[in-house]
């Protein structure tokens, strides 16, 4: 019988395309890309019609496009906790943006399992460049103490609001750069008085150069942008960026025009960034996830309906309505990933177990996760596709809330004080039309769910919880 290896030998000298089954395939090197604040509605192939993002567009068009893709929450540290230990937040350690009084419960702990500690038990390479918002210096949270090989950008999210910052932070030491900042907060937070780095360009150069000189080991990359988000200490001027670029003669106000510059830069790295894969030749065996950590926001003087930043959807940052948390997700590996477009219904907490099952390191992955992985959705191996029951998140901001999906049904409780809203999805995208009285059996399962999918925690307290 014929070998693997001598068959696809003989399939590419007859100029066959080949597609391999993934237990015979390579492990692929895996790269993460996650945008910071970035809409449903704020990328072209997710029907954005006045931003440019050929980049991001053309991995929709060459990759699978997921229309029902969830965050871990809808703001910034629990979102990244939910991808990088797989637990939703009823159930994960860091369940919020836990805010200056109170920064060493947003920390991870030694015995928490991340991506990047399961791809480098199996032998990858690993590093993040960009924003973590998990652990703070000095603290066991770091990325280089939680399996990352190498780490330059910000820990902490208030640091991160500012792309002048005075330092950034490279692996477990601060690298100082030429901005100044007067007044700079204790995590290195404010605003430059002189601007002479851009935080984003040189967290985009440090993941290129990592990439070229990486060895021969399958590696993992998680590179995680803070653009778009607003430098939130500037005020109606937060949305800080070099220059307009095409946007600059446009007849939109000021800070529309510079959110616009700081989304299609944000696509010209990533353009960038593949560029520099297909030109070390890894581009076929290296898979490519692009995401969002939350829905769009309101600050540094963004206004978020401007250019309809959350499409068709209902909600933004901070809420738990559907243009909160469901996200841009796009999945790219030639020759693996057929492209097309996927209803499957899934969220952060699956990273892990997928990215595990791909690098042959499914058991280092704890057996008690909310993720699934999506292996098979990625594969168009439906049949194989194990659903989600349910999909759960909550936050402590605002009075509390929860929120869960189950089929089509989206049931929120927010603030935690107000009756349950039901929704049903497959008629009502945006929310509009709440079904509670009309369906109190389905109600009550969803409340039941939701009440079984919530483990208490002494640093995340709901109003009234002890």
């Amino acid at each position: 019988m014929m070998s693997t290896t001598n068959l696809l030998l003989t399939a590419l000298m007859m100029g066959a395309a080949v597609f391999v089954d993934a237990a015979e395939a390579p492990r692929p090197n895996i790269v993460f890309i996650l945008a910071d604040d970035l809409g449903y509605g704020d990328v072209g192939c997710y029907g954005q019609k006045r931003i440019q993002t050929p980049n991001i567009d053309r991995l929709a068009k060459e990759g699978l496009r997921f229309t029902d893709f969830y965050a871990g929450c809808t703001v910034c540290a629990p979102s990244r906790c939910v991808l990088m230990t797989g637990y939703h937040t009823g159930h994960a350690h860091i369940r919020g943006n836990a805010g200056r009084e109170r920064p060493e419960i947003q920390v991870l702990r030694e015995s928490d399992v991340t991506v990047g500690e399961v791809l480098k038990k199996a032998g990858y390479a690993t590093a993040l460049c960009g924003k973590w918002g998990l652990g703070d210096e000095g603290t066991i949270g770091t990325p280089n103490k939680q399996g990352f090989d190498y780490f330059f950008g910000y820990l902490n999210q208030f640091h991160a609001h500012n792309y002048y910052p005075a330092y950034l932070i490279k692996n477990e030491e601060r690298y100082p750069l030429k901005n100044v900042v007067p007044g700079e907060g204790p995590f290195g937070s404010g605003v430059a008085t002189k601007q002479v780095e851009y935080s984003a360009d040189l967290i985009t150069a440090e993941a290129l150069k990592w990439l070229e000189q990486r060895n021969d080991k399958p590696f993992f990359l998680y590179y995680s942008p803070t653009l778009p988000h607003a430098n939130n200490e500037g005020g109606k001027d937060g949305m800080e960026v070099p220059d307009l670029g095409q946007y600059a003669n446009t007849d939109w106000p000021q800070q529309q025009k510079a959110h616009a510059a700081m989304i299609s830069r944000m696509d010209a790295d990533v353009g960038r960034l593949m560029d520099l894969i297909k030109r070390l030749g890894i581009d076929n065996n290296t898979l490519v996830f692009f995401s969002s950590d939350n829905g769009p926001h309101r600050e540094g003087g963004n206004e978020p309906d401007f250019n309809d930043s959350n499409g068709p959807l209902q909600g933004i940052k901070r809420d738990l309505a559907e243009g909160g948390i469901r996200v841009p997700f796009i999945a790219r590996w030639p020759g693996k990933i057929a492209p097309r477009v996927s209803h499957f219904v899934g969220g952060f907490q699956d990273m892990m177990p997928t990215m595990a099952e791909l690098a042959g390191s499914s058991d280092a992955v704890p057996k008690d996760i909310d993720g699934l992985s999506i292996v098979p959705t990625l594969l168009n191996e439906p049949s194989n596709q194990k659903p989600h029951e349910y999909l759960y998140w909550t936050f402590y901001e605002r009075g509390g809330g929860q929120a869960i999906r189950v089929g089509d049904w989206k049931a929120i409780q927010q603030p935690m004080d107000s009756a349950l809203r039901l929704y049903d999805l497959s008629k009502d995208l945006s929310e509009e039309h709440d079904v509670a009285a009309q369906h109190p059996d389905v109600v009550a399962r969803l409340k039941a769910m939701m009440k079984a999918a919530y483990t208490p925690h002494p640093n995340w307290k709901m109003p009234g919880e002890k």
